[in-house]
Formats: structure tokens, sequence, C-alpha cells
């Protein structure tokens, strides 16, 4: 079978092939922010600052599908490149069954300890029974939650990046509808929006399972799987940096539900909830892109194609330059009128994060170079590079960020830090992408 990736692509066809990935991701990052919408609506701002206390979790899950997703793609699709087909699909086939049995086990754990989890994350005592009933839901989505996972990364890496553009679409109209049903006419509160999210998880996962197994359409289909922890273990190290910027989400985005709470209260909150919905969606455009190229990008390396590797690191670039700017202005325009579907104008969290947002938004004409460089090292299966980018621009600079400048500067600690983190996070990456240019010929 002939394999899309092995075309040659200009600007255009680049961004065209992309794209359905980068739809994807922003539905995926609606997944939240619906619930969120609905949850505000219909029970109230501390319920919304309940969704996002436990959000630390699904970005633990997410790190660690995302992990074996990317860092499985590049050596799957470096294999195609390189015409091991069989070989490619058998591995293939083993990354999906890790990913099940994984969800399987993240499913039971995370109900056997609710509790303790709700504790840790630092639940008020109005958040406590909310974040429980929202956590305890989602945990039983886990295995749907890595099949949807591993499947929109591996759709791209099969040459059909619009069929997971279609079932994400199709979850995502499912989890709208579903969370209207559940909250608005069930008033199933708090609860209904993890019910609904987690339909959402299982559409992927099913159209997957079917595309995957039954029609075999592609070059990639299920088949027996080979048992190679060699294999796994270098899909480990080689999708290590994703798993590093999903694992930072989640301590960063305690590290704000702890300082947002200790200046604002509950509201602060709420208030950090709907920032960080603004900034899902625009990343979501970087990831979803960085994403979508990664397959190529290791098809290419693996078939010796230079010229073409100049070219997508090119067209990459000014995609990137280009969006970033788009992104920083629209968030400015949108910001109030998506703000009042949240909340109205005369309470406390509308004006806060009125205020706050034009210096967090900054963040967004530097992150999407970072988070490119990183899934270009990982699609050349350079997972140390990779996870050092990872490292620096979360752990070292943004988590740093947010301890220390509170503590210097009081509440306006609190908005620059990630601008500031991601301009560091910026100046590290170039360092690398000009010293390692040479090595894969980009």
């Amino acid at each position: 079978m002939n394999n899309s990736l092995a075309r040659k692509f200009t600007f255009s066809s680049l961004l065209f092939f992309a794209l359905p990935n980068i739809i994807m991701m922003i539905f995926l990052s609606l997944y939240t922010i619906v619930d969120g919408i609905f949850v505000s609506v219909y029970a109230g701002t501390t319920a919304l600052s309940a969704v996002n206390m436990i959000y630390p979790t699904i970005c633990i899950q997410m790190a660690l599908g995302i992990m074996l997703a990317t860092g499985g793609s590049a050596i799957i699709a470096r294999k195609l490149g390189e015409k091991k087909e069989k070989e490619a699909r058998g591995n293939f086939s083993f990354i999906i069954l890790i990913s099940l049995l994984l969800g399987i086990i993240i499913a039971l754990l995370g109900n056997l300890f609710i509790d303790e989890i709700v504790i840790a994350l630092g639940s008020s005592k109005a958040q406590y029974d909310m974040c429980k009933t929202y956590g305890a839901i989602l945990f039983l989505f886990a295995p749907a939650f890595f099949l949807q996972t591993a499947f929109q990364i591996f759709f791209v890496v099969a040459g059909k990046p619009g069929l997971g553009l279609f079932a994400t679409i199709g979850a995502g109209i499912a989890n709208m509808v579903m969370d209207y049903y559940f909250i608005g006419v069930l008033h199933m509160g708090i609860g209904g929006a993890a019910i609904a999210t987690g339909i959402g998880y299982c559409i992927p996962a099913f159209v997957g399972l079917y595309f995957f197994g039954i029609l075999k359409k592609s070059n990639l289909y299920f088949c027996k799987p080979i048992w190679d922890i060699k294999m796994l273990l270098q899909t480990c190290t080689n999708g290590s940096s994703e798993m590093v910027t999903n694992l930072a989400t989640a301590i960063t985005t305690f590290l704000f539900n702890y300082s947002f709470m200790k200046f604002y209260g509950e509201d602060g909150v709420a208030s950090i909830t709907i920032v960080l919905y603004f900034q899902f969606v625009f990343s979501a455009i970087y990831l979803g892109y960085s994403l979508g190229v990664a397959p190529v990008i290791s098809y290419k390396y693996g078939a010796g194609d230079r010229p073409q590797l100049k070219s997508i690191y090119k067209n990459s670039l000014i995609f990137l330059t280009v969006s970033s700017i788009f992104s920083y202005i629209i968030s400015l325009i949108v910001l109030e009128p998506a703000l009042g579907v949240f909340t109205d104008k005369s309470t406390k969290l509308f004006q806060i994060t009125k205020d706050g947002f034009p210096i967090f938004a900054t963040s967004f004409l530097f992150m999407g170079f970072s988070i490119f460089a990183s899934a270009m090292f990982t699609a050349f299966s350079d997972g140390k590079v990779s996870a050092i980018i990872s490292m620096a621009r979360t752990f070292l600079f943004l988590a740093g960020s947010i301890l220390l400048l509170p503590l210097l500067i009081g509440q306006l600690g609190l908005w620059i830090a990630v601008p500031l983190a991601e301009i560091a996070g910026v100046i590290f990456t170039v360092i690398f992408m000009i010293t390692k240019k040479k090595k894969y010929h980009y």
C-alpha cells in the first residue's frame, strides 16, 4: 500500500496535511472547556474550580498515554520509511496493548485511592465532594482515554489524519450534547460533566479499534504483537519529552491552584481555570501542527530525504511565527465575550480574569516554538534533547517562576510567570536547534 507520508510536501500541502490534527487537538481541548462552561453556568464557580483541582490527574494520564503514542509513532513511522512494514505493525500492536493495560490499571488504582488523591490535590471543604465525584467517574474511563490518545497519533502515522479529525469532532459534539443533557436537563451537576467527557473519550477509541482491527485499509493495522521490551523502553525514552510536558502541566496546574487560592480564594482558582482554557485552545494549534508533521519528519529522516527535511523545517518556522501573532491578537479580542460565557461582568471572578489575562496572553507569542522543537527532536528519535527542552521550559522555568515570582512581587508575579518562562524556553530551544542542525540536516 502507498503511504501518503512518502509524497513531496510544499508549505500548503504540509499545512493541509497537519490541519486535521490541528482541528483535532482544538476539539480535544474543548472537552474540558465545554465541561467548564456548563458546570459554571449550572453548578457555579466553586464547581468550576473543582474541575480544575482534579485536572492534574488527567494530565498525568495524558503524560503516560502520549509518551507511548508519540515515542512509538516516531519509531514506527521511521520503520515504515525504511520499508520494514511487518515489524512496524507488530510494534504498533504491542504499544496499543500496553496502552490499554495501563488504562485499566489507572482506572482501578484511581478509584481505590480517590480520597487520598483529592486530599493531596489540596481541595477545600467546599470542593471536596465535587472533586471526588468528578475524578472517580473520569478514572473509570481511563482505558478509553488511553486508546483515544494513542489512536489520534497513529491515525496520522497511517496517513489518515482526516479519520482522526472525524472521530474527534464526533466525540466533541457528543460531549457537548451530553453535557447539556446531563447537566442542563437532568441536573446531574459535576458528575454529569464527567460522564459526558468519558463518552467523548469512547468514540475515537471505538473508531480506532474498528479501523485498525477490522478494516485494515492502510499499511498499519493490528497483528500479533511483537513483545519487544527494548523497543518499549526506546518508545518511553523517545516520548519522554511529551511525558515531561504533560507532567509539568499537572504540577504547574497544582501550583497555580495553590497560589491563586492563597491570593484570591476560590474565585482565583476559577479565574486561572478560565485562563488555562484559553491556553488549551491556542497551544492546541501549535501542538496539533507539531504532532501532525512529526510523522512526516520521521518518515523523511528514515528515507534520507534531506531536501524535504530542510523545507519542512523552514515552512514550520513560518507557520509558527504567523500563528503565534494571530493567536495573541485573537485572544485579546475574544477575551470579554468568552469570559461572559462563564460569569457575569459584575463578579469578582470577571474582574480578576480581565485584569490578569492580557499579561498572561503574551506567552502565546513564544510557546509554539518550544512545542515544535520538542516534537521535532522526538521525530528524530532524539528523546534526550526533546526531554531536556521540555524539562527546561516547564519544570525549570515555569514551575520556578510560579513558585518564586509571587513571593517577590505578589499577585502580579502569578500573571507574568508563564510569559517569562516561555521567553526563557525559546532562548533555550534556539540553542539546541542551531547546534543540532548539522546532525539532522534540516
